[in-house]
């Protein structure tokens, strides 16, 4: 079972539709106690980092996050949600995040395009890891977000404007800054190979 975070913000049925796609029992819960029970994380998001932090914080969710993946169950941060993840956010005056990776998040510096970032854009791999398993190089993924990370343990990279980090890996821990619920066969991929790797840390801890 993958438990999919709810604070409120987020894409939460089409995350939980695209798990139940590809075999994968999904939950979407801010249940502690329920949550607790789940072999994996999902922490999703859309909208502003301060506000979500706020919600997150208030349900107690950064606490068991971090527990979590304390005792080793695989988590995936999708947009926002992998936004959460690190130190701070210079958005709307900024925020503080969960710390659970170093760096922080800046608006794009996209130039002459227009922000949000809206639609297809080839996301380059430039490390391994089995969250990419069978995916292509470069793969086409779908991004919304004004917003990027500038992060270490970097799995893949795109450019709007300018290169930035779309997916990031540093295990049990794992995010993406495009949707793959919404990213077709490719995006499905990747949520199957999540939902391996959580298959794989149960039988690990059994």
């Amino acid at each position: 079972m993958i438990a999919i975070l709810d604070y409120g913000m987020g894409n939460l049925r089409s995350v939980e539709k695209a798990l139940e796609h590809v075999g994968a029992t999904a939950v979407v819960t801010n249940d502690h106690a329920r949550a607790r029970g789940a072999e994996g994380l999902i922490l999703p998001g859309v909208g502003a980092f301060p506000k979500a932090m706020e919600r997150v914080r208030q349900l107690g969710l950064d606490v068991l996050v971090r527990e979590q993946l304390g005792s080793g169950v695989p988590t995936l941060g999708i947009c926002l949600g992998l936004q959460l993840l690190f130190e701070s956010s210079t958005e709307l005056g900024g925020a503080r995040g969960l710390g659970l990776m170093e760096g922080r998040v800046d608006r794009l510096a996209a130039g002459e395009e227009k922000l949000p970032q809206i639609g297809w854009n080839g996301v380059t791999w430039i490390a391994q890891s089995p969250l990419i398993e069978g995916l292509p190089n470069p793969c086409p993924m779908y991004h919304v977000h004004t917003y990027a990370v500038q992060a270490s343990h970097v799995l893949g990279t795109a450019t709007y404007g300018a290169e930035f980090v779309t997916a990031i890996a540093r295990p049990p821990l794992y995010g993406v800054q495009f949707h793959p619920e919404k990213s077709g066969p490719h995006g499905l991929r990747l949520l199957a190979n999540f939902t391996r790797i959580c298959a794989g840390a149960l039988r690990r801890a059994a």
